[in-house]
């Protein structure tokens, strides 16, 4: 432990002492199991390996000004991975047995969350696979859940900087009435070689065009995207999209602050109308963003001026300072672990 450079992790993978594994079998959930391998015995026949049966979710720890270990809404995480197996036919995990894995995934490995002030965090991934050998194209009878931990650093290289966007009509991430707003390994095995493309040509993601009528914003990447006009907070409404914990949190946060909310369709042609636009999401938290290039136009928008703007920097550290034990947590959204 004492040769992790904390405040220079990458958003990466570091292992950690343990894992924790549910298996549902014979129509009930095992015992939550504690495994020291970072290896699962697979049939190779196993549906998730075929037939895509996989969902997975992404939540964080912090260590606080107060030293205590505190996870930032995990109930809404169990309930998303809950609809994310519905969407996909698989059992869900229920949310008691959920919430149990994540505090003693985290209690096992507390000496994996960063100390307070390095601006790092404990990862908790989540999984969910069909196990179940088959061939034929059905749901899976069974299943396992593995959670595992690692400690991470920002996201994005820049940190809490603006970034570099482009957006294209010439990729989808999903269909329109598909999978888009269920966490699940296809929408971002999907999402890869726009990804590619934008990261080619020196952008941090592509920011997505609804499916449909190519006329709204989708995802920003794999994080939901926003946008500042005045003192109205303004983020896309759409069946296609994953609904970000993240982001229904800085929706309340702007509600608390005095602003405007607004969830609806964002067209393309407003973007030169916002102040301030970012993307949201567990892994990046808030993302401001400086400019947006359009591939298939040409056209450039430029934000700011190099520096986060003033209500996203507002809404970034009231979100932080409630997971950091510095804010008062009002709507009960953190939990302590011992």
């Amino acid at each position: 432990m004492e040769n992790i450079d904390w405040k220079n992790l990458p958003f990466g993978y570091m292992p950690t002492d343990y894992n924790v594994r549910c298996t549902y079998s014979d129509g009930k959930w095992g015992p939550i199991e504690v495994s020291e391998s970072e290896y699962i015995p697979m049939h190779m026949a196993a549906a998730c390996l075929h037939y895509g049966q996989e969902a997975f979710e992404g939540l964080k720890a912090f260590r606080g000004v107060d030293g205590k270990i505190r996870v930032f809404r995990m109930d809404e995480n169990a309930k998303r991975f809950i609809r994310s197996a519905e969407g996909i036919e698989m059992q869900p995990l229920p949310e008691e047995i959920f919430c149990e894995m994540v505090k003693k995934v985290v209690s096992l490995n507390a000496r994996f969350v960063p100390p307070y002030g390095t601006g790092a965090s404990l990862y908790i991934r989540p999984l969910e696979i069909g196990i179940s050998p088959q061939v034929g194209v059905k749901p899976s009878k069974d299943y396992m859940v593995v959670m595992f931990v690692t400690p991470v650093g920002p996201y994005f290289k820049t940190g809490f900087n603006p970034t570099k966007v482009c957006m294209s009509r010439k990729y989808d991430r999903v269909a329109p009435l598909g999978t888009g707003a269920f966490k699940i390994g296809g929408n971002y095995a999907a999402s890869l070689k726009a990804g590619e493309v934008a990261h080619s040509k020196g952008y941090s993601v592509m920011l997505y065009i609804d499916p449909k009528e190519k006329k709204y914003f989708d995802e920003c990447g794999a994080a939901n995207f926003f946008g500042i006009k005045g003192d109205s907070y303004i983020t896309p409404a759409s069946e296609s999209i994953l609904p970000s914990i993240t982001n229904m949190s800085i929706c309340q946060l702007a509600e608390d602050l005095g602003m405007k909310v607004e969830r609806r369709h964002i067209p393309v042609d407003e973007l030169e109308t916002f102040d301030e636009v970012g993307a949201v999401g567990t892994a990046a938290v808030i993302s401001p963003v400086g400019l947006i290039d359009d591939l298939d136009t040409g056209r450039r928008y430029e934000f700011g001026d190099g520096k986060p703007g003033p209500k996203s920097t507002m809404l970034y550290n009231k979100i932080r300072g409630i997971q950091l034990g510095e804010e008062p947590d009002t709507h009960g959204w953190t939990v302590e672990i011992e």
